[in-house]
C-alpha cells in the first residue's frame, strides 16, 4: 500500500502540474461552465490537493493487494490496472463526473470541456500504473526506491510550503 501511496502522489503531482500549465486550467476554470463546478487553481484548497493523494493512494492500494493476481502476477498487470482505472475510475464512475459518462449525460457541460480534461486524467493513470507494476516486479532497484521517496517528501513539500507563506495579496 505504500508503494502505491507514494506512486499515486508522484504522478498525480506531476502529471497534475504539467496539465494544469499546458492545458492553462487558470483560465479554463474561470472562463468555461466549470466555474461553478471546480475551484480557481489559487484556492488553498486546490493548493492542498496533493496532499490528500497519500489517503487516496492508501485505499487504491487496497483494492490493488485484493486484486494482486492480476494486477501484479502477470507481465500485462499495468496494462489490466490501467483499463480498470479508466473504465471504471474515470469513464464509468457512479456520479457525473467531467469527462465521464454519467456527466456528459446528465450535466450541462459542452462535450469539449468533458474530454479537454481526459488526457491529464488518461496519462496520470496510465503512469501510475507503469511505475507501480515496474516497482513492485523490481524491488531490488533502491535507485527506484530512492527516487521515489526523494520525489514524494519534495512534491508534497511545495503545497506545505505554499500555504505556509500564504498568497500574495
Amino acid at each position: 500500500m505504500v508503494k502505491t501511496a507514494v506512486t499515486h502522489a508522484v504522478t498525480y503531482t506531476i502529471v497534475g502540474l504539467l496539465a494544469s500549465s499546458l492545458l492553462d486550467y487558470t483560465r479554463f476554470f474561470a472562463e468555461s461552465s466549470l466555474n461553478l463546478l471546480m475551484r480557481p487553481t489559487s484556492d488553498p484548497w486546490v493548493m492542498a490537493g496533493p496532499l490528500f493523494q497519500p489517503l487516496r493512494g492508501v485505499m487504491f492500494g487496497g483494492v490493488f493487494y485484493l486484486l494482486r493476481e492480476p494486477l501484479f502476477g502477470k507481465r500485462s498487470g499495468w496494462l489490466v490496472m490501467w483499463i480498470a482505472l479508466a473504465v471504471i475510475g474515470i469513464l464509468g464512475t457512479f456520479g457525473p463526473a467531467p469527462g465521464s459518462i454519467e456527466g456528459m449525460v446528465y450535466t450541462t457541460l459542452p462535450t469539449w470541456v468533458h474530454l479537454r480534461g481526459l488526457p491529464e486524467v488518461l496519462l496520470q493513470s496510465l503512469s501510475l500504473s507503469l511505475l507501480l507494476s515496474y516497482w513492485v516486479h523490481h524491488p531490488e532497484k533502491r535507485w527506484l526506491r530512492w527516487m521515489m521517496g526523494i520525489s514524494f517528501s519534495v512534491l508534497l513539500s511545495f503545497p506545505v510550503i505554499g500555504l505556509l507563506v500564504g498568497q500574495p495579496r
